[in-house]
C-alpha cells in the first residue's frame, strides 16, 4: 500500500489501531499507532498489545474528562435512562 492509500484509509477511520509493515513477510512492523477521528494520535508504538491498551486508556480519559462521567453520574444516568 502507497502512501496515498494510507491517508485515504486513515481519513476514513473514525477509531482504530494501525500497523504499518515493510513486507508482509516481515515479522516486525514498521509502525504502530491509533487513529481517532480520522488523526494519528499515537505512533511508534512498538506492538499491538500495548496500542490495545493505550486505545483503552484514550477511551477510558475521554469518557472521564470530556464527558465528565464519573461512576456515580454515569450509574444514575443509566438508571435514569432504564426507567424512561
Amino acid at each position: 500500500m502507497d502512501e496515498e492509500s494510507t491517508k485515504a484509509v486513515i481519513e476514513d477511520t473514525t477509531v482504530g489501531i494501525y500497523i504499518i509493515k515493510d513486507h508482509a513477510a516481515s515479522e516486525e512492523p514498521e509502525d504502530t499507532g491509533i487513529v481517532l477521528e480520522c488523526i494519528k494520535v499515537l505512533q511508534d508504538l512498538g506492538n499491538v498489545a500495548f496500542a490495545v491498551a493505550m486505545l483503552f486508556c484514550l477511551m477510558y480519559f475521554f469518557q472521564k474528562v470530556f464527558m465528565e462521567l464519573n461512576g456515580e453520574n454515569f450509574l444514575t444516568q443509566l438508571l435514569h435512562l432504564k426507567t424512561v
